[in-house]
């Protein structure tokens, strides 16, 4: 009884209706900025990525990093959070549900909602505030509490962040290392699950700055490790990209019976698409301002800038190429999904050492995840409580991703996918309501009409 009343939950909360206003947020924000992230993709680009090729840029940034944390490492832990298992596990997922086509989808959901993030960041910067040790903090709790006005809304954001940082970003991550460790190099679970907890309570006793110095490294390392990997499937695949493409775009609008009959094969396309890539890239969750906020950089259109690179990063090129492996290999109709699905597209190529490639991505893919989110959960449960119990939450924290190793996590999955939902769902409301500050933001800097002659600082 109590599983059904959960998954009713979990597709009222992630039904068609939310799908579909986030979808619409970004469709507002885009239109509204005069398709700002493709209309100045070189300036966001020169801002974020490109600045790194300036040493001026790179003095600054590295000054900033021993102050606090710069903006590089605040994108390289959104990044992280972000990543997880979703850019291996999930689009794999989608595809043997929704087809070729649900890959279309989600370039949809990630080319709209660069300006979703980018309008979180822009307001979590702005109500951003120093706590008692004199850190930044903001996120949707405070421009909720600040800018709506509503302590309701701001502490169903901080709960329900809370849960799902303990859920789908600690015991779900934790149980994907551990079947990844298991399955690539024998190791059992528990071993998996204490050295797990030792890692992650190191890390995180740290607080932010020992969090983004790890992430600074880990993630562009696991990029390029995943990405070039990525690429030699492709490039030996080569020959069938014309027709991976011709079926992406024919099939992201056809109408025919999806596998086992019931919805069309588009809906299932369309539904897949949008939720595996907001699951992916985060962008409307509100999840990604709590770090933005806290870089020592407090200027929100430069923050918001670094956000449009996270979801250009996290969606348009690491599930992509995910999908044009699986897609171009031609194991899609094998029967398989998930990480069954992946690891049969690089065993391709790489034979039995291609169980191995995805082993160490998903475990370091999901590692990145498990520390960001600790980060997440904890500056939720400090704007409800204060910095007393933080102790207490990191203690938790690493426990329970040792738990996560060991435990089956069914329900935990269902579990923590609603409370994301009841994440995004207050983070919306705000969004819709307080855009006119975004645009009037951006009007200061001239990137939209109306506002007076200014520049980028």
């Amino acid at each position: 009884m109590l599983e059904q009343i959960g998954d009713w939950v979990n597709r009222l909360v992630w039904g068609p209706a939310t799908l579909g206003a986030l979808l619409l947020i970004g469709i507002y924000y885009t239109v509204r900025s005069r398709f700002f992230p493709f209309r100045r993709l070189r300036l966001w680009w020169k801002e974020t990525a490109g600045s790194f090729f300036r040493k001026p840029e790179r003095a600054a940034a590295a000054e900033t990093g021993r102050k606090g944390i710069s903006s590089f490492q605040a994108m390289t832990a959104a990044l992280a959070g972000a990543m997880g298992t979703g850019n291996i596990v999930g689009v794999a997922a989608a595809l043997a549900i929704g087809g070729p086509g649900a890959i279309f989808w989600m370039w949809v959901a990630a080319l709209f909602g660069m300006m979703t993030i980018f309008g979180e960041n822009v307001l979590g910067c702005r109500y951003r505030q120093k706590n008692k040790k004199g850190e930044w903090v903001g996120g949707p709790m405070y421009y909720l509490s600040k800018g709506l006005h509503s302590r309701f809304l701001a502490g169903l954001f901080s709960v329900a962040c809370i849960f799902s940082s303990f859920g789908m970003g600690n015991m779900t991550q934790a149980n994907s290392i551990a079947g990844a460790m298991e399955a690539g190099f024998s190791v059992p679970h528990w071993a998996t699950g204490t050295a797990l907890a030792l890692l992650v309570g190191v890390i995180i006793l740290g607080g932010l700055k020992r969090i983004a110095g790890f992430t600074e490294k880990i993630v562009p390392f696991m990029s390029v490790f995943y990405l070039i990997g990525c690429l030699v499937v492709i490039v030996v695949h080569g020959g069938r990209l014309p027709q991976v493409f011709e079926a992406v775009f024919h099939e992201a609008f056809q109408f025919k019976a999806a596998a086992g009959g019931g919805a069309g094969f588009a809906s299932a396309a369309v539904i897949q698409g949008i939720s595996k890539g907001t699951f992916s890239n985060e962008a409307g969750l509100g999840s990604a301002p709590i770090i933005y906020a806290a870089a020592e950089e407090g200027n929100g259109i430069k923050q918001g800038m670094w956000g449009i690179f996270q979801v250009f990063a996290d969606t348009i090129v690491g599930c992509t190429v995910t999908a044009l492996c699986i897609l171009a290999s031609g194991v899609l109709n094998s029967g398989l999904t998930g990480v069954a699905l992946s690891t049969q597209a690089f065993s391709s190529v790489f034979g039995k050492m291609g169980g191995v490639f995805v082993a160490v991505s998903i475990v370091m893919f999901a590692f990145a995840t498990l520390v960001s989110w600790s980060y997440y959960g904890e500056k939720s449960l400090e704007y409800l409580a204060g910095e007393r119990l933080i102790p207490i939450y990191r203690f938790l924290y690493a426990v329970c991703a040792a738990l996560g190793c060991m435990l089956s996590l069914d329900s935990v999955w269902k579990a923590a996918d609603t409370f994301n939902g009841l994440m995004a769902i207050p983070n919306m409301i705000a969004l819709a309501l307080l855009s006119r500050e975004v645009f009037e933001e951006m009007k200061k800097h001239r990137l939209v009409k109306g506002g007076a002659k200014s520049s980028l600082p």
